[in-house]
């Protein structure tokens, strides 16, 4: 008889306690030239728009404008933090943050509210006809900012409504509603967009678990309730994340309602302050002005990811 010959598996470790598998070989960068050229391009556009605009916001608000004399040609020179200080005491910049965090605190939920509600009804079973109404939700998004502000302008116009009977008798654009108006506006145009992040996460749920909560009884708003609105959870946190730095960063929309409302001031808003500021010409201001608002933008953002993801921890 002979023996039995036994061949080490692959993968074995060998004498040295080292794996000789030849799928572990570490593998050589093949075609470094061809990763380099397709991700130039991405690379050279955000150092070009983004970086360098930052950097350059960043180096004019630690200048300031010398003269010699009254009417001596103006210099800019090397001011430290001194528009930094300008900014903590300017009372129309921060009363305009105000303005921004109240609104964000009403609109936004109302805006993701309705998101999630639209989604879910695309998502549910029972409704008929999702191809249409998926467009219906989605084309206000499609219109400008700008035309859908002069479109709710017109509708809300006292003299110029087609429903004067209603604007007539509440002032739309007064200083106590105009801020609403707009809220309704900025709501009316970016509900769909908010609707298709949060319907695409909903998608990506398993149809398992869908058949496994049938099987147990659940209906379509327990399932809605306990299986979908937690599943989705990452969708509506990016989406408020969203809409908290578009609220901060809000222009267009208060911009063209000046033209109907003197409600409407030139510093409404924190980047209308800042485009009125430029406009004197002080562009050393507004860029300090544009530096403290990205920094507080990205402070209330980060800190609300750091919330929304300890209550999902817990």
């Amino acid at each position: 008889m002979t023996a039995p010959v036994t061949t080490p598996a692959a993968g074995r470790a060998g004498p040295t306690g080292t794996d000789a598998s030849p799928t572990r070989t570490r593998r050589r960068l093949q075609h470094p030239g061809a990763i380099i050229a397709f991700v130039a391009p991405f690379g050279l556009l955000f150092l070009l728009f983004y970086l360098v605009p930052i950097g350059y916001a960043v180096y004019q608000s630690l200048l300031i404008v010398e003269r010699e004399g009254t009417f001596g040609e103006a210099t800019e020179v090397f001011g430290g933090l001194t528009q930094y200080a300008l900014v903590f005491q300017s009372e129309p910049f921060w009363s305009s943050v105000g303005r921004m965090l109240m609104f964000g605190v009403v609109q936004v939920p109302i805006m993701l509210g309705l998101a999630l509600l639209f989604a879910l009804l695309l998502d549910s079973p029972l409704l008929r006809g999702k191809k249409f109404f998926r467009l219906a939700f989605f084309v206000p998004y499609a219109v400008p900012g700008v035309i859908a502000a002069i479109m709710w302008g017109f509708l809300f116009s006292p003299n110029l409504s087609p429903f004067q009977a209603l604007t007539r008798e509440v002032d739309f654009l007064s200083a106590d509603l105009v801020l609403w108006s707009i809220a309704n506006v900025v709501t009316w145009v970016f509900v769909g967009y908010n609707m298709l992040i949060i319907y695409s996460s909903l998608l990506a749920i398993p149809a398992d678990v869908y058949e496994a909560a049938v099987l147990d009884g659940a209906g379509q708003a327990r399932i809605a309730w306990s299986i979908k609105i937690p599943l989705v959870r990452p969708a509506l946190i990016l989406t408020a994340i969203f809409s908290i730095i578009g609220t901060l960063q809000l222009l267009a929309e208060p911009q063209v309602f000046r033209s109907f409302s003197s409600a409407v001031t030139s510093t409404y808003t924190p980047n209308m302050t800042i485009y009125a500021t430029s406009a004197i010409p002080n562009v050393n201001l507004a860029a300090a002005f544009s530096v403290v608002l990205a920094v507080a933008t990205f402070v209330l953002s980060f800190t609300f990811l750091r919330i929304t993801r300890r209550k999902a921890e817990a």
